[in-house]
C-alpha cells in the first residue's frame, strides 16, 4: 500500500509518501511545501497543487492526515482546517480515500505510546523506516508519521 501523508498547515504543509507494510514501512519521498506570502485565495491554491502533483507523480493508494487538533490559538486552527480542507478537495477530485488519524493514533502508532511527545516521535522515524539524510522540519517529520500511522491503519477509514 502506498500513502499519501499529510500534516495540514497554512504556513506550513508536511508532505511525505511512504509504502509497503506496516512493520515494515518505506518512504519514497517527503517535503515540506511553503506557501509564499499571499491572499488566503493563492496560499491554499498552493496547498492542493502541491497534493494534485504528489498525487500525479506517486500515485498513491490512499491520503493519510491528521484530524483537526484545536488549539488555544483559534487563527492558527481556522488557517490549518483551511488547508485541511484544500487537501481534502484535492483528495476528492482524485478520488483517493481518506485514511484520518488522530495525534495520539498517530503517537501510539510510532512510538508504542499515545501520550508521547514530539520529540519521541520524531526519535522514533529513523528507528521505523531508512530516512535519507537531509534538514526536516517538524512538519515534515510529522507527515512521515502520518504515513506510517496511515500504512497500519489502512484498511480502516474514519
Amino acid at each position: 500500500m502506498r500513502i499519501l501523508a499529510i500534516d495540514p498547515g497554512y504556513d506550513r504543509l508536511g508532505i511525505a509518501v511512504v509504502e509497503g507494510d506496516p512493520s515494515r514501512p518505506a518512504l519514497l519521498w517527503s517535503d515540506c511545501v511553503q506557501p509564499e506570502k499571499g491572499t488566503v485565495e493563492e496560499r491554499l491554491a498552493c496547498v492542493s497543487l502541491a497534493v494534485r502533483d504528489a498525487v500525479a507523480k506517486y500515485a498513491p493508494d490512499a491520503l493519510g492526515i491528521e484530524t483537526l487538533f484545536f488549539s488555544i490559538n483559534k487563527k492558527t486552527a481556522l488557517g490549518v482546517a483551511e488547508a485541511r480542507g484544500a487537501v481534502l478537495a484535492a483528495a476528492g477530485i482524485a478520488s483517493l480515500p481518506v485514511i484520518e488519524c488522530s495525534p495520539q493514533q498517530v503517537k501510539l502508532a510510532v512510538t508504542g505510546y499515545g501520550g508521547a511527545d514530539k520529540k519521541a516521535v520524531a526519535q522514533m522515524i529513523p528507528r521505523l523506516l531508512s530516512l535519507p539524510e537531509k534538514k526536516r522540519l517538524d512538519d515534515e517529520l510529522d507527515a512521515i508519521a502520518i504515513g506510517i500511522t496511515a500504512l497500519a491503519n489502512g484498511t480502516r477509514r474514519h
